[in-house]
């Protein structure tokens, strides 16, 4: 018989061996809310009492799979995204990297540079669950906006994102260590592709590691510019003059991503930092 305290089931004693109290709270909160639509005002006042009798199960069955390791975002199936230029809700499940907070910056970014020129043609390439493609088309509805990766699996997240928020973005089927499609001119390429070294898994968290695809995060230690490199030769070719290219990069690398800009032909190379202070965003013009 399931156990109506939340605070006595396996479950949050799960939590808590993983997470912490702290975090096992916060967790709880978010699911909660994204998974039953209750706010955490309304939990701190009736408890489990503020879901349905019928509800019950399903929140102890999430809790108990965070509790054995799975991201809290697979477990509900929804990750929220956003930052200064809004939030929204997007569909992930394994297979498709869960979006992160520094992406959202890398979208404020573009945004803050571009919102206002109407009419542009943007490429988001290892799109994932299409949250960077969403963003920036919902910020700046009059430009074309194409979703592209070379997973099956993320391009179907994609078009149920796309179709679940009315968003008319292009989804098509591109590799990254392959493209090809050098007759289009963009005035944005945005990505953000694996970039973590083989050598810093031992020091990640389990939940992340043991769940997330390997191919989003990873690349090997002797070749961190894997994706970095073809992309870069690709925008070379295919921005327009006042066009720019936008990474996610990792702060280890970063300066090998520059002088790879420089070397292909950026005149204009800027690495940004994020909210922490880490080297975390490169904007690179061909034209200065």
């Amino acid at each position: 018989m399931m156990n109506d305290n939340l605070y006595d089931s396996r479950a949050w004693r799960m939590l808590v061996a993983r997470y912490g109290e702290r975090e096992a709270h916060a967790i709880v909160y978010y699911v909660m809310e994204v998974a039953f639509n209750i706010k955490k005002a309304d939990f701190l006042i009736d408890g489990i009492d503020a879901l349905l009798p019928e509800q019950k199960p399903k929140l102890f069955a999430i809790l108990y799979s965070v509790g054995e390791g799975t991201p809290v975002q697979y477990a509900v199936g929804v990750a929220e995204f956003g930052g200064r230029h809004g939030w929204m809700s997007v569909e992930v499940r394994p297979g498709v990297l869960i979006p992160r907070p520094e992406t959202a910056e890398l979208c404020d970014i573009i945004i803050d540079d571009c919102g206002q020129t109407p009419g542009l043609d943007i490429v988001d390439i290892g799109t994932g669950s299409g949250c960077i493609a969403l963003m920036l088309k919902s910020a700046m509805p009059e430009s074309r906006v194409f979703a592209w990766d070379n997973s099956p699996e993320a391009l179907a997240v994609t078009r149920e994102n796309a179709t679940a928020k009315r968003c008319d973005i292009i989804i098509e089927r591109q590799d990254m260590l392959d493209l090809w499609c050098t007759d289009r001119r963009w005035d944005v390429i945005v990505s953000n592709p694996p970039y973590i070294l083989n050598k810093e898994k031992k020091d990640m968290e389990e939940h992340v590691k043991g769940h997330e695809p390997d191919c989003a995060l990873f690349v090997p230690n002797d070749d961190p510019l894997r994706f970095y490199t073809p992309i870069i030769q690709y925008a070379a070719k295919t921005l327009r003059p006042d066009g720019a290219l936008y990474f996610e990069l990792n702060p280890l690398t970063a300066d090998k991503v520059a002088d790879k800009a420089r070397q292909t032909g950026f005149k204009d190379v800027s690495i940004i930092e994020d909210s922490y202070g880490k080297l975390r965003f490169a904007k690179l013009r061909i034209n200065k």
